[in-house]
């Protein structure tokens, strides 16, 4: 455990990044985390299991993962280097549980990335036909991609920057189909509650499909070498985005619900509720904010995940070359651009649907190790100033991995055996690191 912990310590000391973000800036980070392409879609699916009482499945996806963000949060304000899991994962329980940790959420984001390029291209193909089919379809996947990329290692001024136009594009969308909608349907949005309430067997299964616009937010705890406080941020933002996006959600539910008759059979809800409620000018502008949310989680994306392997590169379990820097722009160009690559290629090949199973259950694996964390990890910082240590002992860290568990009963066996697969890539890349570090060395 000492050698985890001197690790960490010298990984952290040869960081090179600037610190540059404040609290604000790794709030963005979680909110496009956690608002991507899901909740344009969920409502329906919601509606059709648990109807009007769908509104309050939204507060048990919420306190399901709280216990889950409470625990970053508290490992959050532990350390200040970049890595987020990795760091927890190595400290607490050794240097092959931190490359696993930081290797699972890797995989999960990169494959995310794909899907959620893949599903912006079919956005764009809404308004311009051609970018969503052949050859137009990989020339727009490269651009989006390739651009992306391409801001990212220019510089994580002009990368926030960029989120942050992209998240106030979003947010003004969903706001004005919220605001609009209170203001068109008056009372009616409130629900009655005068039919049964569903039975637990349904009331689960909604809480399962809405638990996936409650993911996403781990990103932002991975750049916390660019945090100009993460002692203090870091807790901060995870805790104000969760209960940002949990208040949005709500409102959206009983709009969406209140504008759509038939919204258990809605394909498209949101797009269907602001076309009924504003015509088709609404319909384009709901379609607007469906390119912009995706748009601002891709950034928030190639924002934070590259930063994974430089942090295991520091960490001498990949590769110095993922480790370099930027002498110009002070950036991780070689893991940013490693990241853009591979990004592409998957989502080439592969469909928004078929790339999105695939992150379920890794995501999962990270959630426990870092819950797992903290009562490792809590004797050994506790007592340093300016921590973030929960109230109630161990229960939040436990609760958070037994809702884990409860969610790694539904998954499908797809992604029990890609996971499986992933892992054995991940053990070989690890210990390969390791070799060449040791060769070095001597």
């Amino acid at each position: 455990m000492a050698m985890s912990e001197s690790t960490a310590s010298r990984s952290e000391n040869e960081e090179q990044l600037p610190r540059k973000l404040g609290v604000w800036g790794i709030w963005l980070l979680v909110i496009n985390g956690f608002v991507g392409a899901g909740i344009f879609g969920l409502p329906s699916g919601a509606f059709a299991l648990a109807g009007e009482y769908s509104i309050w499945i939204y507060v048990i996806c919420a306190l399901l993962m709280l216990p889950v963000i409470l625990s970053f949060a508290e490992l959050g304000s532990y350390f200040k280097g970049t890595g987020g899991p990795v760091k927890y994962g190595t400290a607490a329980f050794g240097p092959f549980i931190g490359f696993q940790a930081g290797w699972l959420f890797y995989v999960a984001r990169m494959i995310s990335f794909a899907a959620n390029s893949v599903l912006l291209t079919d956005s764009i193909g809404y308004f311009f036909e051609p970018a969503a089919e052949g050859i137009g379809r990989l020339i727009a996947l490269g651009i989006i991609i390739g651009g992306l990329t391409l801001i990212n290692v220019l510089g994580s001024v002009e990368s926030i920057r960029s989120l942050a136009v992209f998240t106030v594009l979003k947010f003004s969308v969903l706001i004005f189909l919220v605001f609009g909608g209170l203001v068109l349907l008056g009372s009616e949005v409130v629900p009655a509650f005068e039919n049964p309430v569903p039975p637990i067997s349904d009331l689960g299964a909604a809480a399962l499909l809405l638990i996936y616009a409650f993911v996403g937010f781990e990103g932002a705890v991975v750049p916390a070498g660019e945090a100009k406080k993460p002692e203090r941020d870091m807790p901060l933002a995870l805790l104000l985005g969760l209960g940002s996006v949990v208040i949005l959600y709500m409102f959206i539910q009983l709009v969406t619900q209140s504008a759509v008759p038939d919204l258990a059979s809605s394909e498209s809800p949101l797009l269907d509720a602001s076309g009924a409620l504003f015509g088709t000018a609404g319909a384009i502008i709901l379609m607007i904010g469906v390119v912009t949310s995706v748009t601002g989680n891709l950034v928030s994306t190639i924002f934070s995940t590259p930063r994974l392997t430089y942090a295991l590169a520091l960490e001498h379990s990949l590769p110095k070359w993922f480790g370099k820097v930027h002498p110009r722009f002070m950036t991780p160009a070689n893991s940013v651009i490693f990241f853009g690559v591979f990004a592409f290629i998957g989502a080439a090949l592969g469909s928004f649907t078929a790339l999105a199973a695939m992150t379920v259950l890794s995501r999962l694996f990270l959630f426990i190790i870092t819950c797992g964390a903290v009562p490792v990890l809590r004797p050994k910082f506790a007592q340093q100033k300016s921590r973030f240590i929960l109230k109630g002992g161990y229960l939040i860290p436990i609760l958070g991995i037994l809702a884990c568990l409860w969610l790694m009963l539904q998954v499908s066996f797809n992604s029990i055996w890609l996971t499986a697969l992933f892992i054995a890539i991940g053990t070989g890349l690890y210990w390969l690191g390791r070799r060449q570090a040791s060769v070095s060395e001597q």
